[in-house]
């Protein structure tokens, strides 16, 4: 069923917004969606009351899409009123409950345009406006209340959210604090990481910079090594002071007050206008020479006394406490090795004067020529027991003889001194190589049980024409004939001379004439590490046989030097080279 009501005052538009209410109670809309229909038809009756005229409000029940009912409610201006069409339509749906409708509607599908009795609220009754009243305050205090129970359930989860915002908020404080010492623990592990790789930084400098200052053994050399180490990595200026070395009396030199007292006080000193804080260093004021940078002043300290002190600037406005402290060290490891370089190249200078001295003329023999080279090792001490002695014996002879001492140094070139003068004296007796050889062995077994050589002898008659040789431990000898075949005295020499053995060590005898040459050298001439000495005395058999016949005659001495060349090509000069030509005139 349809109804219809015709609104034009306000008592007209009451009533019909009751009876809509009512209508809506009989078809079992629910309370709040029945004040929300009342409540929006109100609102637009008074809409229309204000434009005047006379309005036509249709409410019924009509099917849906979906297959249930809803109240379909139409605001029209009325047709047969002047206001026609200068209205707007309005219309609302409100869907129905799935239950049965009332009896009064089961001719609900036919149409009616005449006003309901039953539903209509007289506007004239006070009685039943009164009642209808009532009524929607009924419905209003439904609605009051379902916005009550939604009011509790809304404080409810607004205090639910508070305390959700509360433990977000304690999360969030607890993931800051978290990421805080995260942060820390990184930052803590990105400053150990680098203190140690600074560490690591210093600790390998430092034995870098000592393994060079260590391999030179000339003091001058590390002397200049030590500004290339520390310029400009940790250092913008370093000035070494050597107590021992004067100074050019036209330059006097000024030195800083703190480079003075760390002299005298054999202490590091730091001069500057502000605290050092370096452990075991003394602060002084700064330097008037130099008053705008600091100065480490470090003495070079020795197991004997002080040598002299490094002074350093720093590469920018200080140091850094462990480079000083890494620098301190280098310092007293610089000390220590121009220490030891001057104690070597001491012991160099006599050994060197000694066996100089030791290396004396050749003597001068009719119808035999002599030249000798002796070329000490070009690393490590650079003086060795290598030796080489030609002298005359009383019944005219000729000795001749090359030998080499185990070891270098001062101790070797005084027992080559000794060897060479216990010979000279067993050479006064008449004896062969071989028995002079034996005394020596017996000599220097009884001398130094420890220290060992080898040599060979050999001796020229000159009313002969043999050659008398023999040998110890010694490389052979090797003679060029006249006819310019070359080749190696290889006879079975004896043991080395002082080992602990008892030997006799036999003669040798080769016939030679003029234009003969015999050859005695040390190892040093022909041993290489990669190869041995085979190899090397092949060189020097191939070197003796490129002469000319007359060439040797000519000039001993160059090819002394022409012998030498090739065979010390390649030589890395670790060992002491001797060498002794003896040349029959042709």
């Amino acid at each position: 069923m349809t109804h219809t009501w015709l609104i034009g005052s306000v008592t007209e538009a009451a009533a019909a917004r009751a009876a809509a209410a009512r209508l809506a109670a009989r078809h079992g809309v629910p309370p709040l969606e029945r004040a929300r229909l009342a409540s929006a038809l109100g609102a637009r009756l008074r809409q229309c009351l204000a434009e005047g005229g006379t309005w036509r409000l249709t409410l019924g029940v009509r099917g849906t899409d979906g297959g249930g009912d809803a109240l379909h409610a139409v605001l029209t201006p009325s047709p047969d009123a002047s206001t026609a069409g200068a209205g707007t339509r309005w219309e609302t749906t409100v869907p129905l409950p799935a239950t049965d409708r009332p009896d009064d509607d089961s001719d609900s599908d036919s149409d009616s345009d005449s006003d309901s009795d039953s539903d209509m609220v007289p506007g004239d009754d006070p009685v039943a406006l009164s009642r209808a009243l009532m009524n929607a305050d009924a419905d209003t205090a439904l609605v009051l209340d379902r916005l009550a129970e939604q009011e509790a359930l809304v404080a409810f989860h607004r205090d639910e959210l508070h305390q959700t915002n509360q433990g977000v908020l304690a999360l969030h404080a607890e993931l800051d604090a978290a990421g805080r010492a995260q942060r820390e623990a990184f930052a803590a592990e990105r400053r150990a990481r680098n203190e140690a790789e600074d560490a690591r930084r210093r600790l390998t400098f430092l034995a870098d910079a000592s393994a060079v200052l260590n391999t030179s053994l000339n003091h001058g050399e590390i002397v200049r090594r030590l500004p290339e180490l520390l310029v400009p990595r940790y250092a913008a200026e370093v000035r070494v002071w050597l107590f021992d070395e004067e100074d050019d009396p036209h330059h006097p030199v000024t030195r800083p007050a703190a480079t003075v007292r760390a002299a005298r006080t054999g202490r590091p000193q730091y001069a500057a206008d502000h605290p050092g804080g370096l452990r075991g260093v003394d602060d002084q004021p700064p330097s008037v020479l130099h008053p705008g940078r600091p100065l480490l002043c470090v003495p070079l300290l020795t197991h004997r006394a002080p040598l002299g002190v490094l002074t350093l600037s720093p590469p920018g406005e200080r140091w850094d406490p462990d480079d000083a402290v890494m620098l301190i060290e280098l310092t007293r490891r610089a000390g220590i090795a121009i220490d030891n370089a001057r104690r070597f190249e001491h012991n160099r200078d006599i050994a060197e004067t000694l066996q100089r001295a030791l290396l004396t003329e050749l003597p001068t023999t009719p119808g035999l020529s002599l030249a000798a080279r002796y070329l000490p090792a070009t690393h490590g001490m650079n003086i060795g027991g290598d030796w080489y002695d030609a002298f005359h014996r009383p019944d005219g002879s000729l000795i001749t003889v090359i030998g080499d001492v185990t070891g270098h140094g001062l101790h070797a070139a005084v027992m080559m001194s000794q060897l060479r003068t216990a010979l000279r004296a067993y050479a006064v007796d008449d004896g062969s190589p071989g028995r002079l050889l034996t005394r020596l062995h017996k000599f220097l077994h009884r001398l130094q049980p420890n220290l060992y050589a080898t040599a060979v002898i050999a001796r020229f008659h000159p009313d002969e024409s043999t050659l008398t040789w023999a040998a110890a431990g010694h490389p052979p000898p090797v003679l060029r004939l006249p006819d310019g075949r070359v080749r190696a005295l290889d006879a079975k020499p004896g043991a080395m001379l002082g080992i602990p053995l008892e030997q006799e060590i036999a003669d040798h005898t080769e016939r030679v004439g003029p234009g003969s040459t015999l050859t005695l050298y040390t190892d040093g001439l022909v041993e290489r590490r990669a190869e041995g000495i085979d190899p090397g005395i092949e060189r020097l058999v191939a070197a003796l046989g490129s002469f000319g016949p007359a060439e040797l005659d000519a000039d001993l001495e160059d090819a002394a030097d022409r012998i030498l060349h090739p065979l010390l090509r390649d030589s890395a000069r670790d060992d002491d080279v001797c060498l002794l030509l003896c040349h029959l005139q042709g």
